[in-house]
């Protein structure tokens, strides 16, 4: 079955499993998400769920999202997302999703967005330097782009230096560790994209 949370990214830790060894664990705090409404093939051609995270201030919603919220009946959310899953006949509209629907064992994968890391150069951004011995003079430079003559300039896609970070990052089959279901937490082993505070999608893993 298909499961599917939003949540926000605390920070890595570590805890100790069987015989004492050492698991890297990032907790997140999952949830408690709210449906905010109920697709289905009949009005909309596709069963889905959307769902709302996150506390917001009036203020900070327009006049369509607040009344999108009031006609759910539900409180201001932050953020919004969509999700296809399965099976929806057993959610509607105000129902909560918590930490729980995931337990210890799951494969799943975190989607989130990667940390900033501003302005890169071309060594940082993935074009190989140049020779280092021999007098070269031209250790930390791009050097050649293309061919010569034929085609005669940069073919399109290359990587080249710039803004580097803030890309949708996928981290596929990690392992649940632990859920605390009274605290909403949910501990994965390894690391996950984003900073402290980002948001983070958690589904099932689609390699499981």
């Amino acid at each position: 079955m298909k499961k599917a949370i939003l949540g926000t990214k605390i920070g890595m830790t570590q805890i100790f499993g069987e015989g004492g060894v050492v698991i890297p664990v990032t907790v997140i705090l999952a949830g408690p998400c709210v449906v905010t409404q109920k697709k289905t093939v009949e009005t909309d051609g596709y069963d889905a769920v959307q769902v709302g995270f996150g506390e917001v201030k009036e203020k900070h919603l327009n006049k369509p999202q607040l009344g999108h919220f009031k006609k759910a009946n539900v409180a201001n959310k932050k953020y919004l997302r969509e999700f296809r899953l399965e099976d929806i006949s057993s959610l509607n509209v105000g129902d909560e999703i918590k930490a729980d629907v995931f337990a210890a064992g799951d494969k799943i994968d975190v989607t989130g967005i990667s940390k900033g890391k501003g302005f890169a150069g071309p060594m940082k951004h993935g074009l190989h330097r140049g020779p280092m011995t021999h007098g070269s003079k031209s250790k930390r430079v791009s050097g050649s782009m293309g061919m010569c003559s034929n085609p005669g300039r940069v073919l399109k896609g290359k990587v080249l230096p710039g803004h580097m970070g803030v890309d949708k990052v996928t981290i596929q089959n990690l392992e649940v560790v632990k859920v605390d279901a009274e605290n909403n937490l949910i501990l994965v082993r390894g690391a996950v994209p984003g900073s402290k505070g980002g948001l983070v999608t958690v589904r099932n893993s689609v390699k499981a």
